[in-house]
């Protein structure tokens, strides 16, 4: 039986009206939404292909930043799908709290778990995410537990790249067309190094701040008790002169690190990261 996750492509570069009607063929639908653009893209063509029978979910807790749920908030509502938020705790999984190389694969599996739990009280026939083409390149031991959970890919079934995506959420005039992609925090924190709780915040604090400063994209990487500051190659400037650098290492170290580095090349795209 073929695997139907991974389902054979509606078409070399499929349509939307042919994804709609790819998603529309199988009744009540819960998208997994976070706050980027691939999952926001699927929501909009999964709600014109099934009003009123479609639910776009948002997982919150200790490892998604709070400016992430709010974001897929504003999605829901420019969308017009209805939206639910529910609590998920992979710090609750030993195989996530240490932190090996497929950490994902256990993390995905928890949320995976929180998904079908509320899908099945609630009359779920489908589980769909915003995996696209493009993501199909690194090691994903995530996608593995999506698969094996029983998500279906629209945007692979489409044959859609991040480019593909993009252009249509500005057609579709989504609030986060342009959004940098994101990524769980945890992904700031060097596999073998523990995550906690505590380490999290202390991530999402420092990036939230340093958005506040006007950083279109920012990761905080640890590294034991030291940060490593990132930000778009073309604002590096901004970052590394004068008051600014002074400024960031002061206002990290008040947050908890024992050490601030500012990255002198920029962000660099990581898998999941």
């Amino acid at each position: 039986m073929a695997n139907p996750a991974r389902p054979r492509p509606v078409g070399a570069r499929g349509s939307p009206r042919e994804l709609r009607r790819w998603i529309g063929r199988d009744g009540r639908a819960l998208v997994a939404l976070s706050g980027g653009v691939d999952s926001a893209v699927v929501a909009a063509l999964t709600h014109a292909a099934l009003p009123g029978r479609s639910v776009a979910v948002t997982l919150a807790g200790v490892a998604v930043a709070s400016r992430e749920v709010e974001r897929a908030r504003q999605v829901a509502t420019a969308i017009g799908i209805e939206h639910v938020v529910l609590p998920v705790d992979p710090l609750a999984v030993a195989g996530y709290r240490e932190n090996p190389a497929d950490r994902c694969y256990f993390c995905r599996s928890t949320e995976s778990t929180t998904f079908h739990r509320w899908g099945a009280a609630h009359g779920i026939a489908q589980y769909l995410d915003g995996v696209q083409v493009d993501d199909l390149g690194d090691d994903r031991p995530g996608i593995r537990a999506m698969d094996e959970a029983g998500f279906r890919h629209p945007l692979v079934a489409g044959g859609w790249h991040k480019a593909d995506v993009r252009r249509y959420a500005r057609r579709r005039g989504l609030p986060n067309a342009d959004q940098p992609s994101d990524a769980c925090l945890a992904s700031r924190i060097p596999h073998g190094q523990p995550v906690t709780a505590e380490l999290l915040a202390r991530v999402e604090s420092a990036e939230a701040w340093m958005e506040q400063q006007g950083f279109r994209r920012v990761r905080v990487r640890v590294r034991g008790g030291a940060a490593r500051v990132e930000v778009d190659p073309d604002e590096v400037p901004r970052l590394t002169g004068g008051a600014m650098a002074a400024t960031v290492t002061t206002e990290l170290q008040r947050r908890g690190f024992d050490a601030v580095v500012l990255d002198p090349v920029g962000y660099r795209p990581r898998a999941g990261a």
